[in-house]
């Protein structure tokens, strides 16, 4: 593998909706500039970046993956990510790890759910990008409302700097608006070559709106070229790359290209604008870092002469092979064997098989420079989001701000036997995964697993069969219900038991009271006069607590009450601590029915982002849900809509938002509270516990 200069590296994420032709165009673009052997189909299982038995068998991207194309003498590495939303985090990964995105869409089907969200991404990284509108081979391919689309739903400063020649199976070739030459490509061609001929004239009065759109549009950036365009001068053709690379820079503009990535036209077009058009590392801006062990800022030049630092912004389990780390250097250079040093865990790491990826190709380097992306395996202590370093200049660079799991469900072993291995497989999968997070809820009893959508739970699930061989079913979580009291009450708990011999005995008596929601539990000893030795009154107590636990109504623990022990007796022979437990939990029991018990149920706060035309479907569906509405909110293009749903409603709830809103609304909840349940709702929780319970009795 050659060495390549800081200078000479573009770093692309290639980022689009699901099956907008992203891989195809990955794979393409490897294969036409001979950095790739095969050129490989999604549907034959053979596509260079999505390789692992879960894409192979889905026929779509789920993990990141990288590829590299040499072109003009220059390195494009290219981070191929998902499209579904499903697995958002590997996409938001992709874009930080480049320096640019080129946004893929399909000619078909345009301007989607999964493109909005990767614009979104590459706008908060200040990315420079390039939209290449593929598939103009398919069936209903339509560049110019792909085009409008970009304009109204994205961005209006996108321009197009090429124009497809026919559509469907008509498409054979593209014009360029800078070199004004038509590119007509040759039927069957391997790798894109073509033959430059004149504008078609069936072509030639779209060829000029479009030209004359590119011209303006890239004079208007440049007060120089405004004057000499208004004064009717010809632009250079250099005149205008350079102008439109400045205000590509300033993101004042993204050009738009296109080509059919399987028959990889359009492919030769898009590496050189790639190489012309994308920074190299060294004209980015410092990195900011944090110096490990202060508050003290560090700027992080991308050059070769800093101090080596890197992020780890992939991990990957991978067979025969272990853990494998992706990292992008932000500064130094690294060779292969070098120690460095990992700071915010005060891990060394040796980069033993220092590596560039071609798919799940693996081709050692010897040195990778400044700006450059990498591949290590076996890092003992280094996980995604870690830093990399030099004992010498620690320092933490700021983490990728994962987005947080909106969905959970319960799973359960298929065999008996297999929890351990479920959580060992479990958390693995956490550490290649940051937007996968599970948890054993003590509550319930159940393991809960959580993520960004029921595609990517059920791949989890598919990763936990196949790589740890243990095999689970989703279940619907129990909802972790609690009791409380709304009255007073008092009575008396008294355990008598004789069995010849020493006996057993324990009475006491208590008075019950609510507390305010988040009271807690409250015990006072009232006892005067030694009714009840004070050495057994803590076992009373304990007795009570116990039988709370095991609620009143539905078998949940019951909260935010207050328990006064103020009368007992004992025997001087029969009575220990254990009949005090055993008087406690009978006085609870005895008690706590008449205090008029009631259900409470988690509630949580909502916070929906929904387009305006989908609010009135949103809300309507929450209030099915019982979900009181607080209000709405512009938010950006979106509305925030703010809501308090019960726990209990939400169950896959993101799919029902992903109907309502066409895939274009989001939602993000937190935890807010209990309160009382409505009494038909408590009545179904009672009555399928009482269900429960009667079917274990018979059972047993």
């Amino acid at each position: 593998m050659k060495e390549y200069p800081s200078t000479h590296i573009r770093n692309v994420a290639v980022v689009g909706h699901g099956g907008s032709g992203k891989t195809s165009l990955v794979d393409a673009l490897a294969f036409v500039a001979g950095s790739s052997k095969r050129h490989g189909r999604i549907k034959d299982g053979s596509a260079l970046t999505d390789y692992s038995p879960d894409e192979i068998e889905r026929g779509y991207s789920i993990n990141l993956a990288l590829a590299h194309a040499e072109w003009e003498g220059v390195k494009i590495n290219l981070v191929d990510t998902p499209g579904y939303l499903d697995f958002a985090g590997d996409a938001l990964a992709g874009v930080y790890a480049a320096d640019a995105s080129l946004i893929v869409l399909g000619a078909s089907a345009g301007v989607e759910t999964g493109t909005e969200k990767v614009w979104q991404y590459s706008q908060a990284c200040e990315h420079e990008a390039i939209f290449f509108v593929s598939m103009m081979d398919k069936e209903h391919a339509d560049f110019a409302r792909v085009y409008q689309q970009i304009r109204e739903r994205l961005t209006p400063q996108a321009i197009p700097i090429e124009i497809p020649i026919g559509a469907g199976p008509q498409h054979r070739g593209i014009i360029n608006l800078i070199s004004k030459t038509a590119l007509i490509y040759q039927p069957g061609t391997k790798t894109g070559e073509y033959s430059e001929q004149p504008i078609p004239g069936e072509m030639q009065a779209e060829y000029e709106k479009y030209e004359n759109d590119l011209i303006e549009t890239v004079a208007s950036t440049d007060d120089g070229l405004l004057e000499r365009y208004l004064e009717g001068k010809e632009i250079s053709h250099q005149e205008l790359v350079t102008a439109m690379r400045a205000a590509m820079k300033r993101r004042e503009l993204f050009p738009v290209l296109c080509g059919a990535a399987e028959l990889t036209y359009g492919t030769r077009a898009l590496l050189s604008e790639i190489v012309e058009l994308v920074p190299p590392p060294a004209d980015n801006p410092p990195a900011h870092a944090e110096k490990w062990g202060s508050a003290e800022k560090v700027e992080i030049p991308e050059r070769d002469d800093a101090p080596f630092t890197a992020l780890v912004f992939k991990t990957v389990s991978e067979p025969h092979v272990g853990d494998v780390s992706l990292f992008r250097i932000y500064s130094g250079t690294v060779k292969n064997g070098q120690e460095v040093y990992n700071a915010a865990r005060g891990a060394p790491e040796k980069l033993n098989h220092l590596s560039v990826a071609q798919g799940k190709e693996k081709l050692e380097v010897d040195v990778l420079h400044a700006g450059d992306i990498g591949v290590i395996a076996k890092l003992r202590d280094t996980h995604t989001n870690d830093t990399l370093c030099t004992v010498a200049m620690p320092v933490v660079l700021p983490r990728i701000p994962f987005p947080e799991p909106i969905i959970h469900v319960a799973i359960e072993a298929k065999e008996r036997g297999d929890e351990d291995k479920i959580n060992i497989g479990l958390a693995k999968i956490t550490e290649e995964d940051p937007t996968f997070h599970w948890e054993f809820n003590a509550d319930v009893r159940q393991t809960w697993i959580y993520g960004l959508g029921e595609r990517h739970l059920e791949v989890i699930l598919g990763r936990l069969a196949r790589k740890f061989g243990v095999h689970a079913t989703q279940a619907k979580p129990r909802i972790p219900y609690r009791e409380t009291i709304r009255g007073k009450g008092e009575g008396q708990g008294r355990h008598k038991k004789q069995t010849g011999g020493r006996g057993q005995f324990g009475d006491c008596w208590i008075r019950m009271a609510p507390l305010a929601r988040g009271g807690g539990y409250v015990f006072e000893d009232a006892i005067v006069g030694g009714s009840i030795p004070s050495k057994y009154i803590p076992a009373v107590d304990r007795g009570i607590q116990e039988a709370a636990v095991r609620g009143i109504l539905a078998g949940c623990p019951v909260v935010d009450f207050k328990v006064e022990l103020f009368d007992g007796s004992y025997h001087t022979v029969d009575s220990n601590e254990m009949s005090f437990k055993l008087a406690g939990i009978l006085a609870f029991r005895n008690v706590s029915p008449t205090c008029k018990p009631v259900l409470l149920e988690p509630l949580v706060d909502l916070e929906v982002m929904t387009p305006e035309e989908y609010l009135g479907a949103v809300m309507g569906d929450l209030s099915s849900r019982r979900g009181q509405i607080l209000g709405s909110e512009p938010e950006g293009s979106t509305l925030k809509l703010k809501a308090v749903v019960p726990e209990a409603e939400l169950y896959k709830y993101a799919t029902q938002l992903h109907s309502l809103t066409q895939g274009r609304g989001t939602y993000h909840r937190k935890f807010k509270g209990y309160a009382e349940m409505p009494p038909e709702a408590a009545a179904k929780v009672i009555e399928e516990h009482q269900k429960e319970k009667k079917e274990k009795e018979e059972e047993g």
